[in-house]
């Protein structure tokens, strides 16, 4: 396949039903774009100043408590409660205690009672007394939010692994599910790739169920409300349907049952065989990868797994283990701190990077951008990966982290498709006999072809699979946290369109109908869309607008009028927007938060692409970003904005309140000082 590079002009459309100012104030506008050029500028030197030797920009990804909580559980199942790493974490953990005496899963957050149980128990075995005021007042906050009994599946394996609760009380997970074939309705590849890496260390776990036995003081028996028979049945949060006799969820338990039966009379023929097709497959997975999913539980359920099957601690299997473990954590030596972080994210942050140095008018040829370029190619995969048991096609992905091989998503590639794709927009840089721009198109055409062939049935995409969406599978007791399946949804599929409309794909293409159509169906009743990786109907809408609009979708199209009248309706007095991870289990608070600089480039961005760029309402979300920039370029946002399991797990991607803005302001400006003219790439054959 040959390449094509053809410009093509962005439609423009004015909507007589939305409110439009026909004429600005010209000074108050010229005042308005010197003040955005100098905060372009200023970010612009920012970023470039923190590329790192290799090439690439990776920033802090920091999750909430459990991250640490659970490094000192694993450690004391170890054995090393008392070493100074686990002193270190727990004095984090005191510094995140909530005033009320629980611990959230997010800034803002009400007390989350699993996350809760874990720090109070890591911070007893490391030391802390309970009659110590923390602790005291945690327990008082724990005990008024439903006590130990509450707790999700995840944390009841920590609490059998130490001796609190018995291996009866957790939910059944057996290493038979390997031996399973695909075509069986129920099997390993059936269920999300996250869960897939957990699920595999951790039935290994189920099936040995080893235990360390610490002294009753250190126990946590003062957080439980009844005995362990009497707690209430673990569910996945928000799931619908009921639990009568012919319910999913009534089928789930019963097998449960069953296999707990089985387990406990030692009616399990296959398990020594599970177990070793558990133990291959999981160390299969340790190469080319940043440890098993190269994500925190595969990570710490790993190292448990090896300890479970005998497995020495300086055993090379183990020292890798421990070592990616390791790699996570950042130290703060003044605060004699630890904390860690649940992956990295360099090929999302490198990406994304280069789209907003592109934006904020970054050569393609500058020495910066060819070294990015340089590595951001040397995370394409080119292995099969476990996306490979359903679709039938040649690798081309990106995945997230330094190292995953196994597991390249949407997301990455297309973010990366498009991160390339600038570099195609000078006309310089078409010259065919740049070996660099060839090794460029080859690997464009090969992400291209591959994130084509993922595509759902109902025109979607899913995050690592294709038409991962089971969802009976949702219904199994340990499915609690909420990440079963990996079914479309409207955030990736808007990304993806994006995308394809900058390397030339337009309506009439048919995978790019059947996207838009996807789009169209997921919107919901008031114009927004559901983010499932971002913080949530504000990342859901931007991003839904941008891919229809970049696929040719007109700006007076109802679908995206009604998505643009709903960010109008939603922006906040001061110019902003801003939304809580809390509208997942509230989502009729959605559009509503604290304001944050990513959410309102999110939502700046989706008007923009929207043919809005000159609303009086972009000028004031300009003017908001532009006046709380940070002299050194950067924006102040402790708000966790990304979405790992909804409901369950958020993220605080650091550069995200920095790169964001920047692609925004950028926009806004090059849409202001010159009428706007969006290049794509046409690949042709």
């Amino acid at each position: 396949m040959g390449a094509s590079f053809d410009i093509h002009p962005a439609r423009a459309a004015a909507r007589k039903d939305l409110p439009h100012e026909s004429s600005t104030n010209r000074a108050a506008t010229k005042r308005l774009l010197s003040s955005v050029d100098r905060a372009v500028s200023r970010t612009r030197q920012w970023l470039l100043d923190r590329q790192q030797t290799d090439g690439s920009w990776c920033a802090e990804l920091e999750g909430d408590t459990i991250l640490e909580s659970e490094t000192i559980l694993m450690l004391a199942f170890l054995g090393q409660e008392h070493t100074p790493q686990a002193r270190r974490l727990a004095a984090y953990l005191l510094g995140k205690q909530l005033p009320g005496g629980g611990w959230t899963k997010f800034p803002g957050g009400n007390l989350d009672v699993s996350a809760s149980v874990k720090a109070y128990f890591a911070l007893k075995l490391t030391g802390h007394a309970a009659e110590s005021e923390p602790l005291e007042r945690a327990r008082r906050a724990i005990c008024s939010h439903g006590g130990a009994d509450a707790v999700n599946s995840f944390t009841r394996f920590f609490l059998a692994l130490l001796g609190q609760i018995s291996y009866d009380h957790c939910p059944a997970v057996p290493p038979e599910l390997l031996l399973l074939p695909k075509w069986f309705p129920v099997n390993l590849y059936a269920i999300s790739a996250w869960s897939r890496t957990i699920v595999v260390p951790l039935s290994i776990v189920a099936a040995m169920e080893p235990v360390r036995q610490i002294e009753s003081e250190r126990g946590i028996h003062e957080l439980f409300l009844s005995a362990p028979d009497n707690w209430p049945a673990l569910r996945c949060p928000g799931l619908p349907g009921g639990t009568g006799w012919l319910s999913w969820d009534h089928f789930f338990r019963v097998v449960n049952r069953w296999l707990k039966f089985g387990q406990k009379k030692r009616l399990m023929p296959w398990r020594a065989k599970a177990i070793e097709a558990a133990r291959e497959w999981m160390l299969a997975r340790f190469e080319n990868s940043d440890g098993l999913g190269a994500i925190f539980p595969p990570i710490i359920f790993s190292r448990i797994a090896l300890k479970c099957m005998g497995y020495a601690d300086d055993s090379p299997k183990v020292v890798e283990c421990m070592q990616q473990l390791e790699r996570l954590t950042i130290t703060d030596e003044d605060r004699a701190t630890t904390r860690v972080q649940p992956c990295f994210s360099p090929v999302w942050d490198t990406g994304l990077v280069l789209r907003a140095l592109a934006d904020a008018g970054v050569p393609s040829d500058d020495p910066a951008i060819a070294q990015a370029v340089r590595w951001l190619l040397s995370r394409q995969t080119r292995l099969d990966g476990d996306w490979s048991h359903t679709v039938d096609a040649a690798p081309g992905g990106w995945y997230f982290e330094y190292a995953n091989e196994p597991y390249p998503d949407i997301d990455d590639t297309a973010m990366s498709l498009m991160a390339l794709q600038t570099l195609f927009r000078d006309n310089a840089a078409t010259n065919d006999g740049d070996a660099g721009l060839k090794d460029a198109v080859a690997a464009v055409e090969r992400g291209l072809r591959w994130m084509l062939a993922m595509q759902n049935s109902d025109g979607g995409w899913g995050a690592f699979d294709r038409n991962n969406d089971r969802h009976f599978l949702c219904y199994v007791p340990f499915a609690d946290h909420n990440a079963m399946i990996d079914p479309s949804t409207p955030d990736l599929c808007g990304r993806v369109l994006e995308s394809l409309g900058k390397l030339g794909r337009r309506e009439g293409d048919a995978s790019v109908d059947r996207a838009v159509a996807f789009v169209r169906k997921t919107q919901e009743a008031d114009g927004s869309w559901f983010g499932r990786w971002g913080v949530n109907y504000i990342y859901g809408t931007w991003q839904s607008l941008a891919g229809l609009a970049a696929v040719g979708v007109p700006h007076d199209d109802p679908t995206v009028v009604a998505g643009v009248k709903w960010l109008l309706a939603h922006q906040q007095a001061n110019g902003g927007w801003g939304e809580s991870p809390a509208t997942y289990e509230h989502p009729e608070l959605r559009g509503q938060g604290k304001t944050t600089a990513s959410q309102t480039a999110w939502a700046l961005l989706g008007l923009i692409a929207a043919g809005m760029a000159d609303h009086p309402a972009a000028a004031r979300g300009v003017r908001y970003l532009s006046s709380s920039q940070n002299d050194d370029g950067t924006w102040d946002e402790a708000e966790f904005t990304g979405t790992g399991f909804p409901r369950v797990f958020y993220l605080r991607y650091h550069y995200y309140p920095i790169y964001f803005p920047l692609m925004a302001l950028a926009q806004w400006s090059s849409h202001v000082h010159t009428p706007r003219m969006d290049s794509c790439v046409s690949l042709s054959p």
